[in-house]
Order: structure tokens, then C-alpha cells, then sequence
């Protein structure tokens, strides 16, 4: 019998918005590891939680699916508290991907990925067809990899069979607890960039554990910044985070160069060039595209002895950045007060919409 949980495929659901309203977890010994915790996360998007170690973020993460039972509070998925069903069946459907991946060394790739739908009772054919979608989707032929087993693959490949397995029921809700941190930085990196690809297709409410700040960055929509007992700093985007920190912890949690990795979530927009004049067109200046974000333009200006570079839409020029004025959006905010180019960035829409965040859309 098909037992397909609600959310899944054949409803077409592809995601569900989460609120943990004043969550809590204190063990018998009186140890608080999360105290009141309130958070809402919208339907599609990608929410980064980071802190120190110890601070509670993965506890977070397993009360959503129960792993860990709350003490107090309510986790509602599309407005259901899940404090009062069935555990199981809660998480069937939500997906898990978990640092070293979790895959079962006695079954094959095809088997692994196939474990959910098998545990639905989905048809032979259907599970086969599933499998084949997911292996395409994470870049893996399953020809060539179907039949293998975990050990005769690399980290990287053994991480893509792990979200591959997750994504099998096409779950409404993905939590990821520190995904690509037991792979080299260089997969790491290509994995990170080819999971933003994947998310634009299959828009799932993912919400992902990490302790890499550079990794926050990258794939948050937004970002929650944990201190110990589960406290919460902060709470939104990656530009914000960075140029304008909420309180002393996060500001000294983000760094003194914050400001040069803020520049890597700044988009350059019509809203943040100058006019570009006859004499600079003519010029030998380098060029980046409309787009493109603040950190690529300094590292071509970097490279260059110019000292402004011209930005293009479609190799038409549409003006240009100065080598001082990236370096002066690259300067932290001091005193609580947010860097002017936060409001540059609010006027050219940084700030994504709800609907924007279900499309896929991201900016970075």
C-alpha cells in the first residue's frame, strides 16, 4: 500500500513554512541546552543556523523532526503542531542530511536513495524512476553509480547520494546538520554551489546547521545567530548580519573583516553605480557584469592598475565603481550604526520578498 505522507509528490506540496514558538530542551540533570527559542522560517526558504560550539543549533534542528523531544514550547509545520503527532510518520516527511552522510555501507546507491519511498510502500517502477530523477538531479549518472556501493565512492559523491536520499519523498521541510564539512574546501565549495543550483529547482524549506561562516554567507537566505542556551542574537540576512550586527556577541562572532565578506553578498545594481561618461567608455577599463557581486569587482579592480571598474548589461555599459568606493562599502559599521551601502542595498532589493525566496531566486 502507498502511504505517501501529506506534503509529498502527490499533492505536489514543495515546501512548508516552520515556527518554533519559544522552543525549549533542559535534560533531567537541569542542563539548559536551548532555553526559549522563537523563530519563523517561510515556505521555500533557506535558513542558516550557526554559533559556537555548544550553543544548542543542532539540538534546534533535531526537535524540528523529533530526534530530540522538546521540553516546552510548540514547532508548527504550516501552522500543525508537530509536538502532538506521530513521530515517524513526522519524519517522512521531512528530509535529514547529517554530516557523514549516514548511508547504509550494505546497500547499494540505488538502494539507499530508494530507503523512504520503499518505507511508503511505493511501487517497484515508482521508487526506480524516483532514484533515476534524484542521481540526475545531484550530478551523479546512475548508470555508472547506481549499483555501486558507499565505500567505492568519493566524500563529495557519498554527500550528493546523502541529499539525493533526503529529497527521495520529496519532503516539504530539509534540515541539514553540518552537510559539507567533512569534504575538502575545494568540494566543499563546489558542492555548496551546485546545492544553491539545486535548491532553485526543487524549493524546499531548508533550514541548515553549519559552523563556517563563509558558508552561512553563501547559502542563507538568512541567517540565525545562536549564542549558548539556544539565545538568539540575530536574525536576518547575510548583509545585514555582517554590515550591521545586532549586539556585541555577533559582531565579535562575524569578525573584524566582516566587511570584506559582506561585500561578497552586495550585488552590484543599477541603484550603486555612478554615471558612466564618454571618456570612460573609451577607456581600457576592465569590466564586470550587471550583477555581479561587490567582492568580484574588487578583485578585478585588485588585479588591474585601474582604478575604477565599468559595469555592463549585456556588454552595454551602465556605469561605474570606483576602487574607493567598494574599499569604503568593505569598511564595518562602527557605533550600531549600519554602512550607508545597507540602505543602498535595501533601495536595490536585497532584501528579498517571500515570493522571491519560493521561486528560487537569489541574488548571490
Amino acid at each position: 500500500m502507498d502511504v505517501t505522507p501529506r506534503g509529498s509528490a502527490v499533492d505536489g506540496a514543495h515546501a512548508a513554512s516552520i515556527s518554533l514558538d519559544r522552543i525549549g530542551k533542559r535534560y533531567p540533570d537541569g542542563t539548559e541546552a536551548v532555553g526559549e527559542l522563537t523563530l519563523d522560517v517561510a515556505a521555500g526558504e533557506m535558513v542558516v543556523l550557526i554559533g559556537p560550539s555548544g550553543c544548542g543549533k543542532s539540538t534546534v534542528l533535531r526537535m524540528v523532526n523529533r530526534l530530540v523531544e522538546p521540553t516546552g514550547g510548540r514547532i508548527l509545520l504550516d501552522g500543525e503542531d508537530v509536538t502532538r503527532v506521530d513521530p515517524v510518520q513526522l519524519r517522512r516527511r521531512i528530509g535529514y542530511v547529517i554530516q557523514n552522510v549516514g548511508l547504509f555501507p550494505h546497500q547499494t546507491i540505488s538502494a539507499n536513495v530508494a530507503t523512504v519511498p520503499q518505507l511508503l510502500g511505493w511501487p517497484r517502477d515508482r521508487r526506480r524512476r524516483r532514484v533515476t530523477e534524484l542521481l540526475e538531479l545531484v550530478g551523479l549518472d546512475p548508470a555508472q553509480f547506481g549499483a555501486r556501493y558507499p565505500h567505492e565512492l568519493s566524500g563529495g559523491q557519498r554527500q550528493r547520494v546523502g541529499v539525493a536520499r533526503a529529497l527521495a519523498a520529496d519532503p516539504v521541510v530539509l534540515l541539514m546538520d553540518e552537510p559539507f564539512s567533512a569534504v575538502d574546501p575545494i568540494v566543499r565549495t563546489r558542492l555548496q554551489e551546485e546545492f544553491l543550483r539545486l535548491q532553485a529547482e526543487v524549493r524546499k524549506t531548508i533550514v541548515l546547521v553549519t559552523h563556517d561562516l563563509d558558508e552561512a554567507v553563501r547559502l542563507g537566505d538568512r541567517i540565525a545567530v545562536l549564542s549558548e542556551g539556544g539565545r538568539l542574537e540575530q536574525f536576518d540576512t547575510p548583509a545585514a548580519v555582517l554590515g550591521a550586527p545586532a549586539t556585541p556577541f555577533v559582531r565579535e562572532f562575524v569578525g573584524a573583516d566582516r566587511g570584506i565578506r559582506r561585500l561578497a553578498v552586495t550585488p552590484v545594481t543599477r541603484d550603486t553605480v555612478e554615471p558612466v561618461s564618454a571618456a570612460t567608455t573609451a577607456a581600457s577599463l576592465p569590466t564586470v557584469p550587471l550583477g555581479a557581486s561587490a567582492y568580484d569587482a574588487l578583485g578585478v579592480l585588485l588585479t588591474s592598475a585601474a582604478d575604477r571598474v565599468v559595469v555592463t548589461d549585456h556588454n552595454h555599459p551602465v556605469g561605474v565603481l570606483t576602487r574607493a568606493r567598494l574599499l569604503d562599502w568593505a569598511t564595518p559599521a562602527t557605533d550600531g550604526t549600519a554602512h550607508r551601502v545597507a540602505r543602498e542595498e535595501s533601495r536595490s532589493g536585497d532584501k528579498r520578498s517571500s515570493q522571491q525566496i519560493h521561486d528560487g531566486h537569489r541574488s548571490r
